[in-house]
């Protein structure tokens, strides 16, 4: 089955190229009369027929046409004896959508039969994973950020008490200046407040809220901050993250102490 899984490969590879390049005719060239395409577009119970699945693919060359990629990642192939079947990633993005998402991957399902002695395409199947956000998962995954914060703190590790902060921070802080831009400003502030206690700093915000859309979240709450045996300091906090591919990052801080009376 060694060559037949080579034949399916070369096929696979060729139909690749043809689909990036827009050529309509080699795109279909391997395909069976009576192909069932499931594809990332409608219709919800798939596209039946030759003149159906060509008719599917102008509008793709177009945004195609806009610089998008369309490339083999990984590719398997299984043969037997007239049925085989394979499951491939490719690259599938303009370069913007790529740069900003890098590991999303376009999978690809193919079932092909043997006609007449040569292999074609029976049955293909396009999917993106779904990624809409789960407001409930987001929301665990900002309030972990507090907890290893916390943690962090209690430990003086300025590294890791700094990595879920964005580049581009911008902090308005308790005192100093009227703000911090920038992760190295934030971990100077960072830095001088760890190295202000001797002893380890516990950090908590018991009630903590956090609400998350899309690919922002806020939280907010009381900061109690313990330096060692010294009396708790409370002040007001409120956050906001952006979703990135390494995780959470905040990318705005504020802090104030209420204005005394009169």
């Amino acid at each position: 089955m060694a060559d037949d899984e080579q034949d399916i490969r070369a096929l696979i590879e060729r139909w690749t190229h043809a689909v990036h390049a827009g050529d309509l005719d080699a795109v279909l060239a391997d395909h069976a009369a009576d192909i069932v395409m499931f594809d990332v577009p409608p219709p919800h119970d798939g596209v039946r027929g030759i003149a159906g699945y060509a008719a599917t693919w102008p509008p793709f060359f177009g945004w195609q046409a806009s610089g998008a990629c369309f490339e083999i990642v990984e590719l398997d192939v299984t043969a037997g004896t007239d049925v085989a079947f394979a499951h491939a990633l490719l690259r599938c993005d303009t370069p913007g959508e790529l740069a900003a998402h890098p590991s999303r991957r376009l999978r690809l399902t193919l079932g092909l039969r043997k006609e007449g002695g040569r292999w074609v395409v029976a049955h293909e199947h396009h999917s993106f994973p779904d990624e809409t956000p789960i407001a409930a998962d987001d929301e665990a995954a900002v309030r972990e950020v507090h907890r290893r914060w916390a943690e962090d703190t209690a430990a003086g590790d300025l590294d890791a008490l700094t990595a879920p902060i964005a580049d581009d921070i911008v902090s308005y802080e308790h005192e100093g200046a009227m703000a911090y831009v920038g992760i190295d400003e934030v971990r100077e502030v960072c830095r001088a407040g760890l190295e202000a206690s001797p002893d380890p700093v516990r950090w908590a915000i018991p009630d903590l809220r956090v609400v998350a859309s899309g690919d922002l979240a806020v939280s907010w709450g009381i900061d109690e901050l313990t330096p060692g045996e010294a009396e708790t300091v409370r002040s007001r906090g409120t956050r906001v993250f952006r979703r990135t591919e390494q995780g959470w990052r905040m990318v705005h801080q504020h802090l104030s102490f209420p204005a005394p009376p009169g």
